[in-house]
């Protein structure tokens, strides 16, 4: 399984978070967030990691321009679009993107199977509260390109098993602050999902 630890702030966390044994590494440019980073430092911090670490930059109501721009200043390689965007949107993003589904219902799991897909709580704020979804939902749906988000903990994972999910991301189940991470949580966060 794969594993995006994501609200990366520093450098001493993404690596950390590298070594690991995390696939992805998320950046948040939403402002309103806890986790905000500037894109400039973004850059400094991406442009010290190690190859083949795929980097995520995390966007709410943004436009395709704005994102593609920052996108290509801090060297993401993915863009994760966290709020309802329209197809327009995607159609003209450059970059590679994934969506989010802020799930309220089992039934808007079920539409979006077969497809690559973060699947987080709804939360008012955007994530990052820790909330869990209930794993019923996901009873009976193929989760092999969907991407588990929300209230993860090392802890917990084993609740995963069978369930077949492309990868997990964690934010506030690895932090000993908002935007600070416990790295002792990363390592132990890693060990158990893969």
């Amino acid at each position: 399984m794969r594993v995006k630890i994501c609200g990366i702030t520093n450098l001493d966390d993404a690596m950390a978070a590298v070594e690991a044994g995390a696939d992805a590494l998320g950046f948040v440019f939403y402002k309103e967030s806890p986790r905000y980073i500037d894109p400039s430092k973004a850059r400094e911090i991406v442009d010290r990691l190690p190859p083949f670490i795929e980097r995520v930059g995390l966007f709410v109501n943004e436009s395709a321009e704005t994102i593609d721009e920052l996108c290509t200043f801090s060297r993401m390689s993915l863009a994760q679009i966290h709020f309802d965007a329209p197809a327009e949107l995607f159609n003209a993003l450059r970059i590679k993107s994934i969506p989010v589904l802020r799930a309220q219902t089992p039934e808007a799991i079920r539409k979006n199977q077969g497809r690559y897909v973060l699947v987080d709580a709804f939360v008012e704020s955007y994530g990052g509260e820790g909330k869990r979804l209930d794993l019923s939902w996901f009873e009976g749906v193929d989760c092999s390109k969907m991407i588990l988000a929300g209230g993860l903990t090392a802890d917990m994972l084993g609740e995963l098993e069978g369930f077949g999910f492309y990868g997990v991301d964690v934010s506030s189940g690895v932090e000993k602050s908002k935007g600070l991470k416990d790295h002792a949580k990363i390592q132990a966060f890693v060990k158990a999902a893969k």
